[in-house]
């Protein structure tokens, strides 16, 4: 009998939709035949973001939702989370992973992640062909000290299978109170099997620069991220190495996911006099800009090795591009991920906003990097490891610096012998 009954529902409700369908009909096709009528149509065309019969189509959506639905009369929904969900939906249909809706909730979080601390496991993340990748894990991280890698592909949180997640999702289900744990499922290259992680939440606290001597000549400066402050502690940090005697410097930007443009134009002025950083190239003008390196920051001209890899992203692709184009670098590791595109917030009347992708980053010389990547000058297997003895491409970078620093004088002295 409910069977029946919900057929004899289905069919009230069809014929209802059909009244108000021709209902809505005539009074569009009245409004047509006058000029007042006209003066409406044209007046809600011009607000409306859609036809009048996309409006409609969505109007009966919503009312089969909440007349069938089996939860729909116990847990209502708002009409703002309606209004989030339809934009959601429709920022997605350009198949841009970087193009998002965010809730006003979502912003909260995201701009506590960029003050530099929030609870989760410590890692960079992705969409990829469908996929939702790991860029790079941060380093002194739950995600580094479990041995997760660039390129590992997240196919089960907890036991909710991925399938169809974006990253934002992903990024929302591995958040939590610290000392909880969450449990991941990676799918690995070269691996037959799925590979199962537990992750133990912390406060992650993001310390981006760290440096030290290699040597009596040659210094070693590590960029994690591109955060607010990330500048003034790299100015501090070579400064410090020039002072300790450094000839040479390896500029290691491997597993760095990126962060601020600015930052990254700035920290580029410490080793360019001048001259170009970035391009950015879009469909409107105000998205076609430059950036140049500020004179006023700089601070040396001595050799050096930058280091990358497939975990390289964003801001660091753009500072390695800069200095291999400039020809200030050689470039050693691995082929870098290629998230080389530009996102503007768009704040929403409602504390949402969307992040639009409105141009992509093009190097000094117009390489592209967006989803292609920069190739390293010297390519080596390998990948960053705490044993400086053990990490095959840190030491073939002090390799290449050496000569680069022997260079010079092995000249100077071949001069004098000339003359």
């Amino acid at each position: 009998m409910g069977g029946n009954s919900f057929f004899k529902n289905k069919k009230l409700l069809c014929g209802f939709l059909a009244v108000l369908v021709a209902l809505v009909s005539l009074r569009i096709g009245n409004l047509a035949t006058t000029s007042a009528g006209a003066a409406d149509i044209s007046d809600f065309e011009r607000i409306s973001p859609f036809s009048a019969k996309s409006l409609w189509l969505v109007r009966q959506a919503r009312a089969i939702i909440e007349t069938y639905q089996v939860d729909a009369e116990a847990k209502p929904v708002t009409e703002d989370h309606l209004v989030q969900g339809a934009i959601k939906g429709m920022v997605e249909s350009w198949k841009d992973p970087y193009t998002r809706f965010v809730s006003p909730e979502q912003l909260k979080d995201e701009e506590i992640e960029m003050e530099g601390q929030y609870g989760g496991v410590g890692m960079y993340i992705g969409d990829r062909d469908g996929k939702i990748l790991v860029i790079s894990p941060i380093e002194d991280t739950p995600a580094e000290k479990a041995g997760l890698k660039p390129m590992d592909q997240i196919v089960k949180v907890g036991d909710e299978v991925a399938l169809g997640w974006d990253s934002q999702e992903v990024v929302k289900r591995l958040r939590g109170k610290p000392n909880t744990s969450v449990v991941i499922w990676i799918r690995r290259e070269g691996e037959e099997e799925l590979l199962k992680f537990e992750l133990n939440r912390e406060v992650i606290k993001i310390k981006s620069v760290r440096y030290e001597m290699l040597s009596d000549d040659i210094g070693y400066l590590r960029l994690t991220q591109f955060k607010q402050k990330t500048d003034v502690e790299a100015a501090d940090a070579i400064q410090g190495m020039i002072a300790q005697g450094a000839k040479g410097m390896i500029l290691d930007l491997r597993n760095n996911g990126g962060g601020l443009l600015n930052v990254c134009v700035n920290i580029s002025s410490m080793f360019l006099d001048g001259g170009l950083v970035v391009g950015t190239r879009g469909r409107v003008e105000k998205s076609n800009e430059e950036y140049y390196a500020d004179s006023s920051h700089y601070l040396t001209d001595m050799p050096m090795v930058v280091l990358i890899n497939e975990g390289s992203a964003s801001a660091s692709e753009i500072l390695a591009g800069a200095l291999a184009d400039r020809e200030r670098a050689v470039t050693i590791g691995k082929k870098s991920f290629g998230k080389g595109s530009v996102q503007t917030l768009f704040n929403l009347t409602d504390g949402s906003g969307i992040y639009v992708t409105i141009a992509r980053y093009h190097t000094p010389l117009g390489k592209v990097i967006d989803h292609v990547g920069l190739t390293p000058v010297i390519e080596v297997e390998g990948q960053l490891d705490k044993d400086y003895v053990k990490d095959a491409q840190l030491q073939r970078a002090i390799s290449e610096l050496k000569k680069k620093i022997l260079k010079p004088a092995t000249t100077a002295s071949n001069a004098r012998q000339q003359s």
